[in-house]
């Protein structure tokens, strides 16, 4: 199925998301990175602001990567005693949701640049 292409702005907005989604993912595991919650606060908001502005397959790129943040607040917040409690749980659940995040945020961007939507 061929997609029209993304206009200039959309495609920069969408990349720029993306990559901040990536640091953040990757900085969830390294030790005293503490602008992964900022960069991702940014990242949000910009989709937010901007998935009103986009059409067709281009939305679904700004919908996912808004209920991937959702998902990982919940599933950071929810594992967050563990750390508390246990350190090593803890570190072990947050790896797993930032493989997971990883994973999802390098498929938005492969899918991306292929032009597709997400969820087909």
């Amino acid at each position: 199925m061929n997609h029209a292409p993304l206009d200039d702005t959309t495609r920069t907005i969408s990349w720029v998301s993306y990559v901040l989604h990536l640091v953040v993912a990757v900085s969830a595991v390294v030790p005293g990175a503490q602008m992964g919650p900022l960069l991702l606060i940014v990242a949000w908001v910009m989709d937010l602001v901007k998935r009103g502005d986009v059409l067709d397959w281009e939305a679904s790129h700004f919908s996912y990567r808004i209920r991937t943040v959702i998902w990982a607040a919940v599933l950071y917040a929810v594992t967050l005693p563990l750390w508390l409690l246990f350190v090593l749980p803890g570190w072990v659940a947050w790896v797993a949701i930032s493989i997971w995040f990883l994973y999802r945020i390098v498929l938005g961007m492969v899918r991306l640049n292929a032009q597709r939507p997400m969820g087909d």
